[in-house]
This record gives C-alpha cells, structure tokens and sequence, in this order.
C-alpha cells in the first residue's frame, strides 16, 4: 500500500514537470509503482525521497516568491 501511495505521488510529480496532464502523470504512476516493487526498500527510499524533494523545492519557491511580493 506504501508503494502504491509514493507511486501516485511520483506520477503526480511527473505530471506537474510535464505540464499537469494527469493521464500521463498516472501511467507513469503506475509504473513507478512496478518499479519500486521490484527494488524493494530500496525502491520505496528512491520514489519517497524523490517526491520529498520535488514537494520541498515547490514549498520553497514559493516561499521565495510571497517573500519578492511582500
């Protein structure tokens, strides 16, 4: 179930860096999701720490952003 939630959230970063088509963020989901199961922990270390880092580098740049406007 982990593995199916860091994959939703891989697709979902994908989609956002390919221009937030959502059928394409979620093949590429899915396929996340093989992936990770086939590396194992490992796989779950690579996908959560790709999400984490993606979600970060949005959070702060938007706080630079607020930061520029105010």
């Amino acid at each position: 179930m982990i593995g199916r939630i860091i994959g939703a959230l891989v697709g979902s970063e994908i989609g956002r860096r390919e221009g937030n088509n959502g059928v394409k963020g979620a093949i590429l989901g899915s396929l996340a999701v093989g992936g990770i199961r086939r590396l194992g922990p490992l796989g779950l270390l690579l996908g959560g720490g790709y999400a984490a880092k993606k979600a970060y580098d949005r959070h702060k740049a938007n706080k630079a952003a607020r930061d520029l406007n105010a």
